[in-house]
């Protein structure tokens, strides 16, 4: 089956005869490996539909449908746990964990959440609205597992935006101590972190994800342990390989097996990985390649843009242009936003800080037109207010907005 690319939101509901079949992943991991795609594709194309209706988080979900599917095809969730990051992009995970007709309830009163909520589903592990909690929350889970004696997977999803956050190097940092079996996997949309793309990278990720290779990786660590200075020699080797063709070193150094990068849209090569690592010990990280807005072409090309969209009315239900059109009441950030640059232009002292919301806290000109006082310090909501009373120990002005 063709991958398809949609280029506009319907306005009708799409046939979907075998996503209406997944009324839970237990269905989802009885379909034969063929027909993925084609579950991919209604999926994609039922999220189109849906948000159109409802409005909320768009280009996260449609990046991760394929991870998704690969997620709960391969392992055996709810027992397995599946922690997502931020959450907004779980409307792929809600559909297919039985809440594909309560989709029509999204973020309203009595509906369902636009988030993941323990208190909605057994699927949703974590509750979550916030970034960079994943792996803390997913490596209790799987110490817990170890405690228990319990064969269970714990998975973190985290954005490569979240992987910025303070918090989540902190558990990478504790991860490693612990020895679980713990699953990271980098979903990098490329918004942050460079990617590391071609051929080579490529062929050496299916190596390392390949059995054969753990087995002898894991083999000869027991013969070269009578050998340290050859283990060390046979461990570095392998660290600068994987360094000159991806981004492992950093990983590797903080104690985690990383196995990557992978074509997070290639539904094969996400199963063929996930099916290898989850039969591996002790902290796992594989980075997959995303695209944010995946399959809908004007999600791609502006991926800030359709980061989350408002309800798409219908032709019946646009309402007639008002013979007197009334000036729009500005928005609270925009408002925050022009005072900031009137501010800042009248006192060189005045900083502004983001924790990575300067569109979100309308600090898109301000950026623009005091960019040596601008500061983006990505998702460290404690470094950015610590910065700032550095700054004012030092008789500067510094804003910090907290979206």
């Amino acid at each position: 089956m063709v991958k398809q690319i949609f280029t506009d939101i319907p306005s009708a509901e799409p046939e979907t005869p075998l996503l209406d079949k997944i009324t839970r992943p237990e269905l989802l991991r009885e379909l034969p490996p063929e027909e993925l795609q084609t579950l991919a594709n209604e999926l994609r194309h039922f999220l189109l539909y849906t948000v159109g209706q409802t409005g909320g988080h768009f280009g996260a979900g449609l990046g991760v449908i394929e991870l998704t599917i690969a997620l709960h095809y391969v392992f055996n969730t709810p027992y397995d746990r599946i922690v997502w990051d931020v959450g907004h992009q779980t409307y792929p995970h809600k559909i297919l964990t039985g809440r594909k007709a309560a989709m029509a309830t999204l973020r309203t009163a009595e509906g369902i959440s636009g988030f993941p909520k323990r208190s909605e589903s057994p699927f949703d592990a974590f509750g979550v609205g916030h970034s960079s909690t994943s792996i803390s929350a997913a490596l209790g889970m799987a110490v817990a597992a170890q405690q228990k004696r319990e064969d269970r997977h714990a998975i973190a999803v985290i954005g490569d935006g979240a992987m910025t956050g303070g918090m989540a190097f902190e558990a990478l940092h504790h991860a490693a101590h612990t020895k679980s079996n713990l699953l990271v996997i980098l979903n990098d949309n490329q918004m942050s972190i460079s990617a590391n793309e071609g051929g080579l990278a490529s062929y050496f990720a299916k190596i390392w994800v390949s059995k054969f290779y753990h087995s002898v990786r894991e083999g000869g660590k027991k013969v070269l342990s009578y050998l340290p200075p050859a283990l060390e020699l046979a461990r570095r080797t392998e660290e600068h390989m994987k360094g000159m063709v991806s981004p492992a070193t950093l990983f590797e150094e903080l104690g985690f097996n990383y196995i990557g990068p992978v074509d997070g849209h290639d539904l094969g090569s996400l199963t063929h990985a996930l099916n290898n690592m989850k039969d591996f010990d002790g902290p796992q990280l594989l980075h997959v390649f995303t695209q944010k807005g995946h399959g809908f072409t004007p999600a791609e090309q502006d991926p800030i843009g359709y980061h989350a969209i408002n309800k798409i009315l219908s032709k019946n239900e646009r309402q007639p242009r008002p013979a007197v059109v009334k000036k729009p009441i500005p928005k609270y950030q925009d408002v925050f936003g022009h005072w900031l640059c009137d501010m800042a232009a009248k006192d060189e002292r005045l900083f502004g800080i983001t924790p990575a919301m300067r569109e979100g806290s309308g600090m898109v000109a301000f950026s623009e037109q005091f960019p040596d006082r601008y500061h983006d310090v990505a998702i460290a909501e404690q470094h950015a207010v610590t910065f700032a009373a550095g700054l004012a120990c030092e008789e500067q002005k510094p804003v910090v907005a907290i979206y």
